[in-house]
């Protein structure tokens, strides 16, 4: 496939693709049709001829290429499965997209220090496990760093002293980049302010610009409280997310406020999940043996 690329990427050998397209040719037709030299246009076509794309054979004294259909139709389904798998639904790229369309919106609002002043976001989640499980992925950082990033990143340093006047730091890199070659993604500071254990957590984080500036301030609050009974037993969690202090150069992470916390909160519903069907298939092989 590789050889095959090359071979197209020059515009005169995908000039020399189009005319095989209509018919056999022999070199020299191909030349002056092409407006090209014979000797040049003979290099391209054995490129070609290499890369799988032409056959030849020889009639007499001339050379006849002819076009190769099969290579160009596994290239063409290989594009293809490449772009269904960009264009699958809910996924990394659709999420690129949204994040770009408001992106735009939020730059074009951005006029003046303290646009977004006010700003609010409700992230309402019903969670499976009781409100002393979800508790502990909110403040114990083994679990908080499991799940308190969007998707495609990764949690690569995490202070989170679950107290009032606690700091907190949270700095994340792409998921791929496992080494810490790239840049960071992002990087926040912040304070515990209240701390009620199973029922309320409210903490201030601010984002931090490339230049260590403050791009606006978070004020989080998140409110647990039981549903149902027994085992299933579940916690409704509502989190109220409300901006202050925002700066003009803050509107490309208030941007991503709402995609991004809704993807983290997604995380920590999905963790939850398994180990709370974990804890109940334990729980129903203990019973099944007594």
């Amino acid at each position: 496939m590789d050889a095959l690329l090359i071979a197209l990427a020059d515009p005169a050998r995908w000039r020399l693709v189009s005319l095989l397209a209509e018919r056999p040719r022999p070199v020299g037709v191909l030349a002056r049709l092409a407006e090209a030299r014979q000797p040049q246009t003979t290099k391209h076509l054995q490129t070609l001829e290499r890369a799988g794309v032409v056959v030849s054979q020889r009639t007499g004294q001339r050379r006849i290429y002819a076009l190769r259909s099969a290579a160009l139709r596994d290239l063409a389904a290989a594009l293809g499965r490449l772009a269904d798998t960009a264009d699958q639904g809910s996924g990394p790229g659709e999420t690129f997209e949204r994040y770009g369309r408001g992106l735009d919106a939020e730059r074009l609002a951005a006029q003046g220090e303290g646009w977004a002043d006010g700003r609010s976001f409700t992230f309402p989640r019903s969670l499976a496990g009781r409100p002393e499980l979800v508790w502990r992925h909110l403040t114990e950082t083994a679990l908080l760093a499991r799940w308190w990033t969007p998707e495609d990143l990764r949690v690569s340093e995490l202070v989170f002293d679950a107290r009032p006047g606690g700091r907190i730091v949270q700095e994340y890199r792409d998921a791929e980049d496992t080494d810490g070659s790239d840049l960071v993604a992002g990087r926040a500071e912040g304070v515990v302010e209240d701390v009620r254990p199973g029922e309320r957590l409210a903490y201030r984080l601010s984002p931090l610009l490339p230049g260590g500036g403050v791009a606006f301030t978070a004020h989080v609050d998140l409110g647990l409280r039981p549903t149902g009974t027994g085992a299933g037993t579940g916690t409704r969690l509502d989190v109220r997310y409300r901006i202050t202090d925002s700066t003009v150069d803050s509107a490309d992470f208030v941007a991503g406020i709402e995609i991004g916390f809704g993807q983290s909160l997604d995380k920590l519903a999905a963790i939850l999940a398994t180990e709370h069907d974990t804890d109940t298939d334990t729980d129903t092989d203990t019973r099944s043996t007594t």
